[in-house]
């Protein structure tokens, strides 16, 4: 679980707090995900710190890892972007076992079984969610589900690993499948998005998006989406 940003559209909080112990009704964003990841039997958790990363140490032993095994990634020394922070944990994760990971600010209630069986029909080395919200970055897919290229909305610009015709914007939703195979494929290195990654094993890699538009999501990215947040989970 990424819990190392620095929170900067979350301010004033992440002046003195990580985004990851936000509050939404009661719970931390963290014990909400942790929670979210057990109602699907997912028990061994390895979260990235480092803004704050005490505090979220602390609120991990203080609750026992609210019933999880949990484990730090310490990226106090510098911030490593998500793909950095993936590859930074490599030694964590089991040699041999798929694994999931979102993002500590993303709340949702989707099927982690449907993704799973979806990634397994498909036969992919990533599968992750996406969905058709708008927003200012989009991923490029073609008639196949299968990753293609990026656009940012705002300034027009595209990246495309595989050129093809009538390609398929859809938006990124930040819980993803790996294949453990993923850290043998990683040719990119130090701080870098999974964005920049997914880009570049696209070229040779089977990567497919997950269609999840019914689900409920909510990324509590500002303080003005808590409201939004607090009215959509109890």
């Amino acid at each position: 679980m990424f819990c190392a940003g620095l929170g900067t559209r979350f301010k004033p909080w992440t002046d003195k707090h990580p985004k990851a112990l936000a509050v939404i009704n009661g719970k931390s964003l963290l014990q909400r995900n942790v929670e979210y990841l057990q109602q699907h039997g997912i028990k061994d958790v390895i979260v990235n710190v480092h803004h704050f990363a005490d505090q979220i140490e602390e609120a991990i032993q203080k609750n026992d890892g609210w019933g999880s095994n949990i484990i730090i990634s310490d990226e106090r020394d510098t911030v490593l972007e998500t793909g950095g922070g993936l590859l930074h944990a490599k030694h964590l994760f089991k040699p041999g076992e798929r694994f999931i990971t979102c993002n500590a600010d993303i709340l949702t209630d989707l099927d982690i079984s449907a993704l799973l069986d979806f990634h397994k029909k498909e036969k992919a080395l990533i599968t992750f969610t996406v969905s058709n919200r708008k927003t200012s970055r989009n991923l490029l897919f073609d008639e196949n589900n299968q990753l293609c290229g990026w656009r940012n909305n705002t300034t027009g610009e595209e990246r495309i690993s595989v050129p093809k015709g009538n390609l398929i914007a859809k938006a990124y939703d930040c819980v993803v499948i790996f294949e453990y195979d993923i850290f043998d494929l990683i040719k990119l290195n130090g701080k870098f998005s999974l964005i920049d990654l997914y880009l570049d094993l696209a070229k040779t890699q089977k990567i497919v998006g997950f269609e999840h538009s019914g689900d409920r999501w909510v990324d509590v990215g500002k303080p003005e989406s808590v409201a939004v947040a607090e009215a959509m989970f109890d």
